[in-house]
């Protein structure tokens, strides 16, 4: 029983900490302008509460299940503020499954090899994470007004939206997410199977 109970606990508080990463995330205003922080902080927490997850039943599958339980939790969000009278592109659901799936198929081909599930399915997560929700994003009509006209109440003043300034401050959001994605989810990856063997 205490087994079972520690991979609910598990799943659950990693699940939310994965969405509640950087608290802004799912905004239709912020998930433009702050792109690259977004896929780091995501492909990241993804590849660490996957990994983690996924060693910890054996199971290639478990990591787009573990996904698959965050899109959930988020689209339930989105139902919420919906409910409350946003329009339906206030919160913008992640792209979680397919990266997941990848890990899976790593895992899987590899035939349960937990070094080469961090190694090549954390890049494979950091490469991919970030495209996938580029291409998401790209279906938004017009992420501006919405954040214009419906700025959240939980917004601090100093980080209003002024003026339409969506990747000036980047030449390429998606190769710089996919990059740092890459690079940094692979180390830390590493360190929570790490503690998966304590």
């Amino acid at each position: 029983t205490t087994h079972y109970l520690f991979i609910v606990v598990v799943a659950v508080n990693s699940t939310l900490l994965t969405i509640n990463a950087g608290d802004y995330i799912f905004y239709t205003d912020w998930m433009w302008t702050s792109f690259v922080v977004f896929s780091v902080s995501q492909s990241t927490m993804l590849a660490v509460g996957a990994i983690y997850y996924m060693l910890f039943t054996g199971v290639p599958g478990t990591a787009t299940y573990y996904a698959t339980i965050m899109t959930i939790y988020t689209w339930v969000a989105k139902g919420a503020w919906f409910a409350l009278g946003y329009p339906y592109d206030f919160i913008v659901v992640p792209v979680w499954i397919p990266s997941a799936m990848l890990l899976d198929l790593t895992y899987w081909a590899t035939r349960r090899n937990k070094h080469a599930a961090i190694i090549i399915g954390g890049t494979l997560i950091g490469l991919s994470f970030p495209l996938f929700n580029m291409v998401n994003l790209l279906l938004i009509r017009d992420p501006l007004e919405v954040a214009f006209k419906y700025p959240r109440p939980t917004l601090p003043a100093y980080m209003t939206p002024i003026e339409p300034q969506v990747g000036k401050f980047y030449n390429s959001p998606v190769a710089l997410g996919s990059g740092a994605g890459a690079v940094l989810t692979v180390p830390i990856a590493a360190l929570g199977a790490k503690l998966n063997t304590w």
